[in-house]
């Protein structure tokens, strides 16, 4: 066991062990390959010389990565080996800090970085896959790569409706206090992709959809909004919906109360989406980084506390309870199943908690990760950190409209912001996390991971 002041470096290394092992390339090789002439994609068998075309569709923050692994497993010169002259295209709705140059496959920026919100770039993307996709013949196949901001990368409303349109719904049920399975399940209803609009678009002989899911429990109909999986939900639902929220339904646009009082008298119902042409894979979870991470915990040394990647909660709540967890266990008051945690010890999770923004004039900064290491930091500051170090990262490499994927706090942080006069408080109580941070260092900066399974936490208590 190396010596405290290294915490902060071994909380990082951990953490990084953790977002290495959902790195997109790496997942979709574990699960694709080409062996002669058979291409294999999570149990299932292809013939390379049957296929006339593969194309390669999808959307999120992941998609270059998954793009680029799946052109190297399809290169030139392994289709040439299996002697198949298939052709292989596609195109990949991704954030602009993530598009590179690849062969085969275009990597169209459908929103600027830091910005989770569809814009009109992410409209033409998604219309190019559409056409791409309607395109296909029964002798070709269709490989849809998914992951976390694929939603807001993939917005294509349905005919009549706009894009300004389905903005402004979406933040009168926002500012009226609807849930998220609320807001999907009417934006799913206006889209021609989301709710498994991608899979009735289909006309290939197969689709397969290969998932990196950001969501606790892996539901495929809400990770990137289910464009490949049957909807649950229904026009009628999605209109009671708008008017139980929006009390005066005269702001509804009236583009959208048309379309769905339409959908919602009509007696033509959907087909179902999931028969035997559509298979769907989830490659890759949060549990995949928490236990890859756990595992580098205990081979640096520490007594693993692995509380699952299933958290939620309120972020401030959050790093407050992870604070008193680390103080417990370098008091030696803390037990687990096995007994007492004996230091060193390092407690890693997984999740997606919330921020509950504080009303206030005053410019702010920060991310959900930011303001749980902060919380972490206030709930510290009279005891002090020794032998602590508390981080905190979105496994996107974003967290929040920062450049920062994160925080990590250490005695160092802590007493630089001492020096500075800056109390954590008055940060926390107008979610200023970025300002803090940036002043006291701390800040976790990484850039795009192409890879998004949520956030990974990682607390580590030296002896």
């Amino acid at each position: 066991m190396k010596n405290p002041q290294t915490l902060a470096e071994h909380a990082r290394l951990i953490w990084q062990t953790g977002v290495d092992a959902v790195g997109s390339e790496r997942l979709v090789r574990n699960v694709v390959s080409v062996s002669q002439q058979l291409l294999a994609i999570g149990g299932e068998e292809f013939d390379l010389q049957q296929l006339s075309r593969i194309v390669i569709v999808g959307a999120g923050k992941a998609g270059a990565g998954m793009a680029a692994a799946l052109e190297d497993v399809l290169s030139v010169d392994t289709l040439r080996t299996a002697a198949s002259t298939c052709e292989v295209t596609g195109w990949v709705n991704v954030p602009a800090d993530c598009v590179r140059p690849l062969p085969r496959v275009h990597l169209h920026a459908a929103r600027p970085a830091g910005v989770n919100e569809p814009t009109e770039a992410g409209v033409v993307g998604s219309q190019k896959i559409l056409e791409l996709v309607d395109s296909l013949t029964d002798s070709d196949l269709c490989l849809v790569l998914l992951s976390g901001g694929g939603s807001a990368l993939l917005p294509a409303p349905v005919d009549g409706v706009s894009l300004q349109d389905k903005q402004t719904i979406t933040r009168l049920l926002m500012h009226g206090g609807a849930t998220i399975n609320e807001l999907n399940c009417v934006r799913k209803q206006l889209s021609q992709i989301k709710g498994g609009g991608l899979a009735r678009a289909i006309h290939a002989g197969r689709m397969v959809s290969l998932i990196i899911s950001d969501v606790i429990g892996d539901p495929l109909d809400v990770i990137a909004s289910g464009p490949t999986v049957d909807d649950p939900s229904s026009p009628a639902e999605a209109w009671q919906i708008l008017a139980r929220i929006i009390s005066d339904q005269s702001l509804i646009p009236a583009s959208i109360q048309r379309f769905l009082k339409r959908e919602v008298d009509s007696l033509e119902a959907i087909a179902a989406v999931v028969d035997g042409r559509v298979s769907n894979f989830v490659i890759g979870n949060n549990k995949v980084a928490v236990e890859a991470a756990a595992a580098q915990a205990a081979e640096l040394g520490y007594r693993v506390v692995n509380q699952g990647s299933g958290r939620e909660g309120v972020a401030a709540d959050v790093g407050g309870e992870l604070a008193e967890t680390c103080r417990v266990i370098r008091d030696g008051v803390i037990r687990d199943a096995a007994g007492p945690v004996a230091t060193p010890a390092c407690v890693i999770s997984g999740g997606e908690p919330v921020v509950h923004l504080a009303q206030t004039h005053r410019p702010r900064k920060g991310g959900r990760n930011q303001e749980l290491v902060l919380a972490a930091c206030q709930a510290l500051w009279e005891d002090g950190v020794e032998r602590i170090a508390i981080l905190s990262g979105g496994t996107d490499g974003e967290d929040g409209p920062t450049d920062a994927a994160g925080a990590v706090l250490d005695s160092s942080v802590i007493c630089e912001a001492r020096r500075l006069g800056l109390v954590p408080g008055e940060f926390l109580a107008i979610n200023n996390s970025y300002e803090f941070f940036d002043k006291a260092g701390g800040l976790l900066k990484t850039g795009p991971t192409h890879t998004n399974v949520m956030d990974l936490r990682v607390a580590v208590i030296g002896t």
